[in-house]
């Protein structure tokens, strides 16, 4: 992953696994990046030396830059690329110490748990080996299956801890939400229409999001979603709905290609609930139904933990979203701009943060996704200097606050923004009325005799 990317489509995304030489040892010395996806770009200076502007949105809204003047953008964007490249040199046996001793953690975290559930029909050995599992199983996928995916762990040159290797604890195939992570969301980031991860599809989380019906009942599709967090994004990665939507319109590669991506998922979901469903339930012999719902019990856990951290880092109040023509022709600076703007960070203990996989830094993370996740912490204080400099709102607070926030936010917006002279409910009446209407129609039209 680029640090700011240039436009790249989804088949920019790594697609085959490939084999590291195990005897090539981690760098431990002072090193910078040398895998073409740590490259950076060189988008510092305006296009032609012409002076950009950035105009209100279409809605009205101002524009999340325009306080600023080109220069002091770019000046932005010279600062941040020269903290990264200090922090970048400075990698070596301190972070390779770092996440291998948290792999290590968790591995003896995970097998002691489910020793523990051997004996679950036991209620403290059920609850103590469920909080067991439930914890194993979010550090894995946050502290270490997110960031080894965005490839942070990938300068160690080990093949064990490589985003091309490794295989996570969750339904998503790791190509395919690299795919859908890495490179769309990340280089997209809340960009109205072209960044998916702005409601996942399903919510309306942006008064400058089109309104429709289906968003009256977000309140419940975001529980939902949050319960079955991993299979949700499983199917958000396939873009699920717009190809089942689109079907007719799609080219024969493409729908090749969605196919093959199907039976990917699918064999991957195969694969987790085998484990987690009937193989460790087996091998708990008598305790086999306990065990069931505690692995059943401990992904929902992970699921919503994963999904409040996750909406916590991107849904808040004070966090802007952007148009598409505004990033058309977008300088470095402005993209570093748009990932500080777009985000938010979660406040808390060390043990907040590793939790949350260092995603409570998520301003951090989404200005250098490629760093390692253990040195967000340490330059949190600079990039919030850097914002506050500026007049930049630096947005942050407990989980709770957090993600209260959001749920306000997506129970208001399940309803249509106030038109002048027209309530929210009589929009929502309006809109009803006219599909009523058109459901009519297409069913006189289906009885009506043929002329031909």
């Amino acid at each position: 992953m680029t640090l700011a990317p240039e436009r790249h489509d989804v088949a920019d995304a790594p697609v085959d696994r490939i084999d590291i030489d195990p005897r090539a040892p981690h760098v431990s010395e002072a090193t910078h990046v040398a895998a073409t996806h740590h490259e950076l770009n060189s988008r510092l200076s305006v296009a032609g030396g012409e002076e950009r502007t950035h105009p209100p949105k279409h809605s009205g809204r101002p524009n999340p830059m325009a306080g600023l003047t080109n220069e002091e953008i770019e000046g932005i964007g010279r600062e941040l690329d020269a903290l990264r490249a200090e922090v970048m040199d400075s990698r070596g046996a301190r972070d390779a110490a770092y996440i291998r001793r948290v792999i290590k953690v968790q591995r003896g975290l995970e097998i002691g748990s489910r020793v523990v559930l051997l004996f679950s029909r036991n209620k403290f050995a059920w609850v103590a080996g469920t909080a067991g599992l439930s914890l194993a199983k979010i550090l894995e996928n946050m502290e270490i299956g997110h960031n080894v995916l965005h490839g942070q762990w990938d300068w160690m040159r080990d093949p064990k801890i490589h985003s091309t290797t490794w295989d996570w604890d969750m339904a998503s195939p790791a190509k395919q939400w690299q795919a859908s992570h890495n490179v769309l969301h990340h280089t997209y980031t809340n960009v109205l229409g072209r960044d998916n991860d702005l409601g996942y599809g399903l919510l309306r989380v942006d008064e400058d999001q089109k309104w429709e019906l289906f968003h009256l009942g977000q309140p419940i599709w975001h529980l939902i979603n949050a319960m079955f967090f991993e299979y949700g994004i499983a199917a958000y990665d396939l873009e699920l709905r717009g190809n089942l939507q689109n079907w007719d319109e799609l080219s024969d590669a493409d729908k090749a290609t969605f196919k093959a991506n199907v039976r990917e998922m699918l064999s991957k979901i195969r694969k987790q609930c085998t484990k987690d469903y009937l193989l460790h339930p087996a091998l708990s012999g008598p305790s086999f139904v306990p065990t069931l719902l505690a692995n059943f019990t401990a992904n929902t856990i992970r699921n919503l933990w994963s999904n409040t951290v996750i909406i916590c880092g991107h849904f808040p109040d004070g966090i802007d979203t952007f148009e598409t023509d505004s990033i058309e022709g977008e300088t470095r600076g402005e993209w570093y701009l748009r990932q500080m703007l777009g985000s938010g960070n979660i406040s808390g203990s060390a043990f907040t943060h590793v939790m949350t996989g260092n995603l409570s830094h998520q301003i951090e993370h989404h200005l250098f996704p490629d760093m390692p996740s253990n040195r967000y912490g340490e330059i949190a204080p600079r990039i919030r200097e850097l914002m506050e400099r500026h007049d930049l709102h630096y947005v942050t607070g407990p989980i709770v606050k957090q993600a209260y926030q959001v749920y306000r936010k997506v129970c208001r917006l399940a309803l249509p923004n106030e038109e002048p002279g027209r309530t929210r409910w009589s929009v929502v009446r309006g809109e009803l009325a006219r599909v009523a209407k058109r459901e009519g129609a297409a069913r006189t039209k289906r009885h009506l005799p043929s002329t031909a």
